[in-house]
């Protein structure tokens, strides 16, 4: 162990020294809370320019009921539409037909634009023509008082979502926020995986090919020198980890309380069980629920603590596997073929997270869970929304008892790999080196 930890300084030194450590670490989160900073602007933007539309109602029911709504401007055109559609009006966005049987055919409106539409655009006129149709229809009923009526019965629903865990405590739950951080903490995992494994698989091409590995090796097995990369590089990744979320949690706490200040203190509120401020919309009591979540302390130390156990995991897995790919062959080159087999699983892990999000508890998200080429990406995926703790002891000893039949694999071909030069071996010879006795 004093061997593997003299390599694991050696590599946690020379990378942490660096300038692109220095400038990666300090540029990345900078990039991130940029990002999230410019999401809230662009939320908080809407688009100003106007759009006039010209309508053609053959039907004569709906031109007279449409209303400008936001930029959407309405004018009714006595030009048919191949007048139209040679003159081309100037400042005019688009044409607007209504064929006379709009009442029975729900595909009677038909929207013609001299640029580009937007699903925006489109869902607003379609929602008012929706509207008019509908209305038109329930006055054929002759019922008194009917806009009285309507107005009086529309009720919008906030539903409050909350999760009863297994000892009966029932605690505030917001599936965006899962959303959101499933796909996050999923897609993280599969980043730092991928970056930080080809660094070691090219750490031992680069120390290959200059043939320092013949003298280190004199002084240290290749077993203790590939846990020693290893590990030294883990440690670089940890750091530079804490580094950013630390970074990241602060600037973006300072960056929801400068644009959501009312926001989070409504979700303090919701927290302490106080009354909520009165005539909040719906939209914002999501964004609030959403905001309560997130500052649950327990909340979110149960999802830093399942990232760090599941990146070192994973990391240390595959990690050991790259390792073995650089020491089979003498340039980058020749590792494409080699790390397919790596590689479609993770690949394949990224797939599976779009089904583990809409369904973390489906029997496809729960066997993904447990297999160790997948269950880092998975059940980062499934911790959000909640997972039983069998479930998560049970992949993590799978994970690190994995993790250490790996190494002893990956071993044998370090071993063999890392004195080999000039040729690339083929897997058959690959899975001749593992059964090599030493």
């Amino acid at each position: 162990m004093g061997k593997i930890g003299l390599i694991a300084r050696r590599e946690f030194n020379e990378r942490v020294r660096k300038k692109s450590f220095i400038i990666t670490t300090i540029i990345t989160p900078l990039l991130m809370v940029g990002a999230m900073v410019l999401m809230v602007w662009l939320m908080g933007r809407t688009n100003n320019r106007d759009k006039e539309i010209l309508v053609v109602d053959r039907s004569g029911i709906i031109a007279p009921s449409l209303s400008d709504e936001g930029t959407i401007h309405f004018r009714p055109s006595e030009q048919s539409l191949e007048e139209m559609q040679r003159e081309q009006p100037e400042g005019v966005y688009g044409i607007l037909v209504i064929d006379e049987d709009i009442m029975t055919d729900q595909r009677g409106a038909n929207l013609y634009t001299y640029e580009a539409s937007t699903v925006e655009t489109e869902e607003a006129i379609a929602g008012q023509i929706k509207r008019i149709v509908e209305s038109e229809k329930l006055k054929a009923y002759d019922i008194e008082n009917l806009d009285r009526i309507l107005a009086e019965i529309e009720t919008p629903i906030t539903l409050q979502t909350k999760t009863i865990s297994t000892d009966g405590e029932m605690k505030d739950s917001s599936s965006t926020l899962s959303l959101i951080s499933a796909y996050i903490f999923g897609l993280l995992i599969y980043m730092f995986v991928i970056t930080y494994g080809t660094m070691v698989m090219q750490g031992v091409i680069e120390e290959k090919s200059n043939k320092v590995l013949e003298l280190i090796v004199s002084s240290v097995k290749p077993f203790e020198l590939m846990m020693g990369k290893i590990i030294g590089i883990a440690s670089v990744a940890l750091t530079q980890l804490l580094i950013w979320v630390v970074f990241i949690v602060v600037a973006g706490g300072a960056v929801l309380n400068i644009f959501a200040g009312d926001m989070m203190a409504a979700a303090a509120s919701m927290n302490a069980g106080t009354a909520m401020p009165a005539g909040m919309d719906p939209e914002s009591m999501d964004t609030v629920a959403m905001l309560s979540r997130l500052t649950d302390f327990g909340y979110i130390l149960t999802l830093i603590i399942g990232f760090i156990v599941y990146f070192i995991g994973g990391y240390l897995f595959y990690a050991s596997m790259f390792a073995a790919v650089g020491s089979a062959v003498d340039n980058e080159k020749d590792t494409q073929n080699l790390q397919l087999p790596i590689t479609i699983p993770l690949l394949v892990s990224f797939f599976v997270l779009i089904n583990a999000m809409q369904d973390p508890n489906g029997p496809l998200a729960f066997w993904f869970s447990l297999i160790p080429l997948t269950s880092p990406i998975i059940m980062m995926a499934r911790l959000p929304y909640g997972v039983p703790g069998w479930e998560i002891v049970l992949s993590v000893a799978l994970l690190y008892l994995s993790f250490v039949g790996m190494v002893w694999l990956a071993g044998k071909i370090y071993r063999v790999g890392i004195f080999m030069y000039g040729k690339k071996p083929t897997f058959k010879e690959l899975f001749k080196w593992m059964k090599y006795k030493y």
